[in-house]
Parts: structure tokens; C-alpha cells; sequence
């Protein structure tokens, strides 16, 4: 691809000339000298410019749809070209949930660059409805998630298995519990993770099928992360719900500590996601050393 076409890529998905020179590490003077070769060798205005503000015109909006297209099928082309010298190179993107970004995937995908070291990977995460979104829009190639709910467009293939416990601190008035019914869980100050966490959907849904309304609980606040709610549990008289998997370090340093709940557990699987009819080899190189990979 020509140098012009990926600069106008960056534009088009940043709407700013700033922002593009940042990610392409050129200045901003350099980004506006492309853009306009560009429209002049098109001979046609890609960009609506009003105040401070930057827009797509049709043309630039056609444009960015077929460069983009163009873009994916030259980094298949490399990745294709690597494979027959026994070398695989190209661009990843990948998406992954919060729990899973911080947890799990990290060691795996140092793992998989010592394996692949010209593979360029991206890592972007947020909750689960977050990331499954940047794949349904091409943001990116493939995503990790943790929630219950499905798109039609999407493959899920599960990976590995997780649970969701109660946790309070070693200081908190509940640490001398190893137990509590239903009914003090329905009772005790509890703080949760937000609206759109994939581990919020998983206990919704599990406390529904055991007759327990999530408005009846205690819910003192919602908290965007894991480690927002680990940090806000060292000095809180309360429990929270959190992926296992997330807690390791705090269990062997015995700073928190797990209560049962009687009668209930909170299960769920990690999921990978890419989308159906996606050709791309680089999503399934990594979907298939993810489920070999020992969690």
C-alpha cells in the first residue's frame, strides 16, 4: 500500500490530523501534505473540515472502506508470503475484557510473540460488551470475553473455565466467616462491577435462576475494574463478587479473603470470539494456541 493510503486510514479513524501523527509518529504538517496528495492524485475532497472538527465526505467515506479492505488483504498477503519461508508476520488486533486482559492473557500472548515474533500484537481491552463491539466493527481481529450473551455474526469457542466468588478484606468485620446463607448475602454491603462487565451479565443471570432479584441485594456502588474493587476492599466493612482468577496473589498474601455462599456458585467460561466468514489466518493462529495453552 502506498504510504498516503495509510495515513488517510489513520485520519479517517481518528477524525484528527493530531491524532494520526501521534499513532504514525510523523508530524501533524506531514499528515496534511498526504491527505491533500491524496485528493489530488483522486482529484476529490475526502475530509469535511468545520471549526476544529474533521469529517468524512461520501467519497472519503468510500475511500476508507476499500483502503481499509485493501489494507487487511495486504497484511493476509504477508502473513501468507511468511508462511511459505516458514515465518509468519502481520498485524493482530485483539480485544479482551477485563478480567481476562489482566489475568490470563498476558503470559499467553508473551508466550505466542516468542513463538511468532514477527506477529505485531495490540492489545485493546474494556468490558465484554465493549470488545465484542470493536469486533463486530473491525476494530478488531479477535476477542476475549467473559460474558453469556451472543451476536448471531459471531463464533464463540470457550477456552478455559472460571468462578466467581465472594471476597471480603482480612480487616472487615465479615473475615472470621468461612460461610453466609443466601439471605446475609442478600444483607451485607456489596459492591459489584458495571453495567456492560461481562462478569456482572454471569452473576445477573445466575442469581435469576436461583430466585434472587439483583435489586435486592445491598449494592453500595459499581466499579468499572477488578483491581478498583480489590483496592476498595482493603479499607470496607462489606464483600464483593470477583473472577477467581483474579485473586491469586491476594489470596496467597492473604489480604482477602473467599466466604461461601451457601447454595450458591457463580461459574462461567472464557470465550474467544471472532467473527463468522472471517478468512483471516492470524485471529485462527492465535485462537488455536490459546486452547492449547495450559491456564
Amino acid at each position: 500500500m502506498d504510504y498516503r493510503d495509510r495515513v488517510f486510514i489513520a485520519v479517517a479513524e481518528n477524525l484528527s490530523f493530531s491524532k494520526a501523527a501521534e499513532e504514525l509518529f510523523i508530524s501533524q504538517p506531514a499528515v496534511s501534505k498526504h491527505i491533500k496528495e491524496l485528493e489530488s492524485k483522486l482529484n476529490i475532497t475526502l475530509f469535511h473540515r468545520k471549526s476544529n472538527r474533521i469529517y468524512l465526505t461520501k467519497a472519503g467515506e468510500l475511500t476508507y472502506n476499500y483502503l481499509k479492505d485493501i489494507s487487511k488483504k495486504y497484511d493476509e498477503l504477508k502473513f501468507e508470503l511468511g508462511k511459505l519461508n516458514n515465518s509468519f508476520k502481520g498485524k493482530l488486533r485483539i480485544g479482551a475484557s477485563s478480567t481476562i486482559s489482566q489475568y490470563l492473557l498476558p503470559q499467553a500472548l508473551s508466550k505466542f510473540h516468542k513463538r511468532y515474533p514477527e506477529i505485531e500484537l495490540f492489545l485493546f481491552n474494556g468490558n465484554s460488551f465493549e470488545v465484542q463491539n470493536k469486533l463486530i466493527n473491525h476494530e478488531v481481529d479477535i476477542a476475549f470475553v467473559e460474558n453469556y450473551s451472543s451476536v448471531p455474526d459471531i463464533h464463540y469457542e470457550e477456552f478455559v473455565d472460571d468462578k466467581i466468588v465472594v471476597v471480603t478484606s482480612a480487616n472487615s468485620l465479615y473475615s472470621n466467616l468461612n460461610s453466609i446463607t443466601i439471605q446475609d448475602f442478600q444483607q451485607i454491603p456489596i459492591v459489584l462491577r458495571e453495567k456492560g462487565s461481562g462478569t456482572l451479565e454471569v452473576i445477573i443471570k445466575t442469581l435469576t435462576k436461583n430466585n434472587i432479584e439483583i435489586d435486592k441485594l445491598n449494592v453500595l456502588l459499581h466499579l468499572g475494574s477488578t483491581e478498583s474493587i480489590k483496592n476498595f476492599l482493603f479499607d470496607f466493612d462489606g464483600i464483593a463478587l470477583v473472577s477467581e482468577k483474579s485473586i491469586q496473589k491476594e489470596l496467597l498474601l492473604k489480604t482477602l479473603e473467599v466466604i461461601e455462599v451457601k447454595n450458591l456458585t457463580i461459574s462461567r467460561k472464557f470465550r474467544i470470539a471472532t467473527r463468522h466468514g472471517a478468512k483471516s489466518e492470524l485471529p485462527q493462529l492465535l485462537s488455536r494456541f490459546v486452547l492449547n495453552y495450559n491456564f
